[in-house]
């Protein structure tokens, strides 16, 4: 079947929800992918942050066949060996978690961070309208029901009316309207992403998880920190909210942990980790052997100081690279973000076409990704090489070239 058949299957039997580019990948190694025609581009997308550690990786390719020949799925109904060791290894790199929640996603993750926050909450005997979820305006936790309404950005939550209760926004980085937002008093948690992604990746302010985590603290409220899209290496340590300095009280992740493999965790710190008890939440997939044996192989890598390393030397390469392609001509008006986690803001002149920017990106062979119609963002493989970055920013060029 050729490229032109398998577009034409897409647009006849998908739920038009996506408006895939008119590519059809086959597959890739490091940094680069292949379409079915031979083009080779260069991945600055990884998958929405996922594939971390490039495309291919032996050690992960490894991992999958052995379990692959072992056991797939035995439900939770059974222990096996992958999801219990995957558990001790992240509640050894957390620092702060006591238990481990596996699932298949992100939205799945935060799900359950959203019922832990409502379990708990009842725990404490505070009646179901003392159970507010402060979120920021820009933020992004999910597609189900409930995390759309945590997505404090009405164009996902549009037509999905009535919305579940229980929700309040607040401004990201504005201290003030943080105060407002607790002053209630009905405040049971705060959930945020230590660097907003599909917000214009935006990262918090100095002091303001801090601040947070001051005012939960004194309001007897949790802190919830959605890292699916900055955790696990991607702004230069393992776990983004390190970088601020404080101890969450629980921590949502998944893209990264499984580098392209599905899986998503919810770590529960002391205050909550006994909260949900015997068929409080479950899940039918959740902590499958074969996506927790990759998923550890991931971690391990992922926690590596040779990542971390390489993470800090390519971001400022990335970020160099940018403002020489930018040449002063006003392209860009800001590059902000953490370590591989970098959105390009347009210049006055050419807001609102980011995506005709990924357009002209892809006919050049490079795969980008945005943050909103202002805001090209940049998260690339977290071991991508000199040579790879160095042509893709070269492709970049031309792209932008052709643009202005």
């Amino acid at each position: 079947m050729d490229t032109s058949d398998l577009l034409a299957l897409g647009k006849r039997y998908w739920l038009p929800v996506y408006r895939p580019r008119e590519v059809v990948l086959d597959r890739g190694e490091g940094a680069r992918v292949w379409d079915r025609d031979g083009r080779d581009f260069v991945d600055f997308g990884a998958g929405i942050a996922v594939n971390a550690l490039g495309h291919g990786d032996p050690d992960l390719v490894a991992a999958l066949t052995e379990q692959a020949h072992k056991l797939w799925h035995s439900s939770n109904v059974f222990y096996t060996e992958p999801p219990l060791r995957l558990a001790e290894e992240l509640i050894a790199a957390s620092g702060f978690a006591e238990r481990v929640f596996l699932c298949n996603s992100g939205a799945e993750a935060n799900e359950a961070a959203i019922k832990l926050v409502r379990k708990w909450a009842a725990a404490q005997g505070r009646p179901p309208e003392r159970r507010v979820i402060v979120t920021f305006r820009g933020s992004f936790h999910g597609r189900t029901l409930a995390t759309v309404t945590a997505t404090a950005q009405p164009k996902y939550q549009e037509g999905y009316e009535p919305l579940p209760q229980g929700f309040r926004y607040a401004e990201f980085n504005d201290l003030a309207g943080l105060d407002q937002a607790f002053a209630p008093g009905d405040v049971a948690a705060v959930m945020l992403e230590p660097v907003q992604g599909e917000g214009g990746v935006m990262p918090a302010a100095p002091g303001f998880l801090a601040r947070i985590r001051e005012l939960c603290d004194a309001r007897g409220a949790l802190l919830v920190l959605d890292e699916i899209q900055c955790g696990m290496g991607r702004t230069g340590s393992l776990f983004a909210h390190v970088q601020d300095e404080v101890v969450p009280d629980i921590v949502t992740l998944a893209k990264a942990l499984g580098c392209g493999f599905p899986i998503g965790a919810m770590l529960a710190g002391p205050k909550v980790a006994e909260i949900m008890q015997f068929g409080a939440h479950g899940t039918t997939f959740g902590g499958n052997p074969m996506a927790a044996a990759v998923a550890r192989v991931a971690l391990r890598k992922l926690a590596s100081p040779a990542v971390a390393a390489n993470v800090a030397r390519q971001a400022l390469a990335l970020r160099h690279g940018i403002a020489e392609i930018d040449g002063g001509r006003g392209l860009f008006a800001e590059v902000r973000g953490r370590g591989l986690m970098i959105g390009a803001v347009l210049g006055d002149a050419y807001k609102g076409r980011a995506g005709e920017i990924l357009d002209r990106a892809a006919a050049h062979g490079l795969l980008l990704l945005q943050a909103g119609p202002d805001v090209l963002r940049f998260v690339p493989p977290l071991t991508i090489g000199d040579d790879e970055l160095a042509e893709g920013l070269r492709r970049l060029a031309s792209a932008l070239s052709d643009f202005v």
